[in-house]
């Protein structure tokens, strides 16, 4: 198994904890993205293990909605992702990605699974649940959206760049110079810490 493939399990166990520990109550919850619930965060993960499929020419297996069964969605989706992971042929296949060309498990390691980290403070948030990421993939994560140059900032920043209602990263919000990293990089994509 790669570095990839743990990070991504590791991700994965953490995001399936908070979905699973979300009260009924709690869906409909606003979360920090604009226009979203709680139920729209876990969609829009659902929603992205299926698009790192496509380039594959896979499709997502069948599964429950994340209307009617949110953690049955994400489990069926994070199956989805790790059997391409599971697979050295297909980890390894080229993509054609916004970024430029990745293999299949280093675009799933730079979209979905770092997603899993940044959503899952979002439904967090959204459900009263612990909100500290892991302090080394704060780390990973800040060296690398803190080196992304200007002008593909900017086009991370424009709704629709990538496709109808697809915003990356929100308007940067600012934060403490002396604040703690994760708050920074919270900041950097458009989030609220406080």
């Amino acid at each position: 198994m790669t570095d990839i493939a743990d990070r991504y399990r590791r991700h994965a166990d953490d995001f399936e904890s908070k979905v699973a520990a979300v009260r009924p109550e709690q869906w409909d919850n606003p979360s920090p993205c604009a226009r979203w619930s709680a139920r729209d965060v876990v969609g829009h993960i659902v929603v992205m293990h299926g698009v790192m499929l496509r380039p594959l020419g896979r499709r997502p297996s069948r599964a429950p909605s994340v209307e009617k069964d949110p953690l049955a969605a994400f489990r069926a989706a994070r199956a989805d992702v790790e059997a391409v992971l599971d697979d050295p042929g297909l980890a390894a296949a080229p993509c054609e990605t916004p970024s430029g060309p990745l293999t299949a498990e280093q675009h799933i390691d730079r979209v979905v699974s770092d997603d899993l980290v940044l959503h899952g403070w979002d439904l967090a948030r959204a459900t009263g649940q612990d909100e500290t990421m892991p302090a080394d993939d704060v780390e990973r994560m800040w060296r690398g959206t803190s080196a992304i140059p200007a002008e593909v900032m900017e086009k991370f920043r424009t709704p629709g760049a990538f496709g109808p209602g697809v915003e990356v990263f929100g308007a940067e919000v600012p934060v403490p110079e002396d604040a703690p990293l994760q708050d920074r990089l919270l900041g950097l994509i458009g989030r609220d810490p406080r």
